[in-house]
């Protein structure tokens, strides 16, 4: 009952803290595997944008490999089905190819739609 004498319908733990809420957002089939080919995609597009002599090629070549270091933990997760897992780890490897785009260490082209581009 609450402080006025009515009574409320008793709702699952889960149902009264928002757990089956975000299970159902989060775990939702097709949305991991939905962005682990969004990020492989842009994976595959993506080029080291500085000279090869740049002290900057060894930045890109760090941010492409947690990209992929990411992206294969996201495919480890989504093996065992842990959906949840797998789509942070792919939003991980997603932001470190947007994060080194938008420097201008990563050469993404023309496309604002897998990048965010500065300008």
């Amino acid at each position: 009952m609450n402080p006025r004498g009515v009574a409320r319908p008793r709702a699952s733990f889960k149902a009264w803290t928002g757990v089956a809420a975000r299970e159902e957002r989060l775990g939702a089939p097709g949305l991991a595997e939905k962005y682990l080919e969004l990020t492989g995609e842009a994976l595959r597009r993506v080029k080291v944008a500085p000279p090869a002599r740049s002290f900057l090629v060894g930045a890109a070549d760090d941010f492409l490999s947690m990209a992929r270091a990411y992206l294969s933990d996201a495919q480890h997760f989504l093996d065992r089905g842990d959906r949840d897992r797998a789509l942070a780890a792919a939003s991980y490897a997603h932001g470190w190819l947007d994060a080194g785009v938008r420097l201008g260490i990563l050469d993404g082209g023309d496309d604002d739609v897998r990048f965010t581009p500065f300008r």
